[in-house]
C-alpha cells in the first residue's frame, strides 16, 4: 500500500512537471514579477549557493536575460520560489527590475517535492543537504523510505545510505557542506563509533589527504582492538538483580549498564512478532 501511494504521488508530480513545461502555446502564462516581491524557500533543500557559480549565472544573465522563467507559488506577503533560486539570486545581483515567472498554486508538500526533484535533476544538492531533505520528507509528510525513493528516483538503499550521514556531529557535516570531506569519506566515517576518533580522522583527511580505503582501514582496525579488548563491566548484586526482575517480566533477555551518571536498558527480539509482544507487555507495566 504504502509503494502504491508513493507511486502515485510520483505521477502526480510528473504531471506537475509536464504542466509548468514551457512551450509557444503557453507563453502567456509567463508573468514579469518584481524581484522584491519575490522571497526563497525556507525549505529549500539546497543550503549553500556557490558565490562562483553565482556569479557565472549573473554574467549569463547581463547578455541574455533569464531564459528559464522560475517556478513560483503565491503567499499573501508576495511569491515564494518554487524551483530556480539561483536564477533570482542571479538576477538581483545584475540588478534586473523583474524577472519571468510561472506562478503554480501548489500545497507545501508538493512544493517540498518539486524542490528536491529540481535539486536532484541537476546534481546540486550536497549528500548532507540531499539527507536532510529525504529526512525533512520523512518526519514532515510521514513518508516511508520507499515513497521517498519512488518520488525522487533513487533506490531504497541509497536513501537509507543518505540518512545514515545525518547520525555524524554536527561539525563533520559541516565540512561534508563545505566540500573539505567527500561522501566516500563520510560513509567510512560513520562505521566508526568513537566520536573522538571520527574528529581526528576528519581533521587528518584534511591535513594528511586520507583516502577513503585509508579510512576504512582504520575503522576496520578500531573493531578489531575493540573485540580483542572487551571492556568487562562489574554488575552490582542490585543490578543483577533488577536484570533478572525484568528477564521474567518480559520473558527475554535484558542488559543492564549502568554508569556513574548514566546507564542504558538493552532489550533483545528475534522477530517482528516478538517485538510487538514486548511492547504490548511494556504498555501493560
Amino acid at each position: 500500500m504504502a509503494g502504491n501511494r508513493g507511486k502515485a504521488l510520483g505521477r502526480g508530480l510528473e504531471a506537475l512537471f509536464t504542466d509548468i513545461k514551457i512551450s509557444e502555446d503557453n507563453e502567456k502564462d509567463i508573468m514579469y514579477i518584481d524581484v522584491n516581491k519575490i522571497y526563497p524557500n525556507q525549505n529549500q533543500p539546497r543550503k549553500i549557493f556557490k558565490s562562483e557559480k553565482i556569479d557565472e549565472l549573473s554574467e549569463s544573465i547581463k547578455v541574455h536575460g533569464v531564459i528559464q522563467p522560475i517556478l513560483v507559488k503565491p503567499t499573501e506577503s508576495g511569491y515564494e520560489i518554487i524551483a530556480g533560486e539561483r536564477r533570482w539570486r542571479a538576477a538581483r545581483k545584475v540588478k534586473l527590475k523583474e524577472i519571468p515567472c510561472i506562478i503554480k498554486d501548489i500545497d507545501e508538500k508538493h512544493h517540498m517535492l518539486v524542490s528536491i526533484i529540481e535539486n536532484l535533476q541537476r546534481e546540486d544538492l550536497n549528500p548532507v543537504e540531499e539527507a536532510k531533505a529525504f529526512e525533512y520528507m520523512m518526519k514532515s509528510y510521514g513518508m516511508t523510505q520507499e515513497e521517498v525513493s519512488n518520488n525522487v528516483g533513487k533506490s531504497r538503499p541509497y536513501i537509507a545510505n543518505a540518512l545514515r550521514l545525518l547520525k555524524l556531529s554536527d561539525e563533520i557535516q559541516e565540512l561534508i557542506l563545505e566540500n573539505k570531506i567527500s561522501s566516500g569519506h563520510a560513509r567510512a566515517l560513520i562505521n566508526i563509533e568513537d566520536k573522538k576518533i571520527q574528529k581526528s580522522l576528519a581533521a587528518e583527511i584534511i591535513q594528511k589527504g586520507l583516502s577513503v580505503r585509508q579510512i576504512e582501514a582504520a575503522a576496520q582496525d578500531k573493531k578489531k582492538k575493540k573485540r580483542n579488548n572487551p571492556k568487562k563491566i562489574a554488575h552490582d548484586p542490585e543490578i543483577n538483580s533488577i536484570e533478572n526482575e525484568l528477564k521474567r517480566i518480559l520473558g527475554t533477555k535484558v542488559s543492564i549498564t549502568h554508569g556513574s551518571k548514566k546507564g542504558k536498558i538493552e532489550i533483545e527480539y528475534y522477530s517482528r512478532e516478538e517485538l510487538e509482544r514486548l511492547i504490548d507487555v511494556i504498555k501493560t507495566i
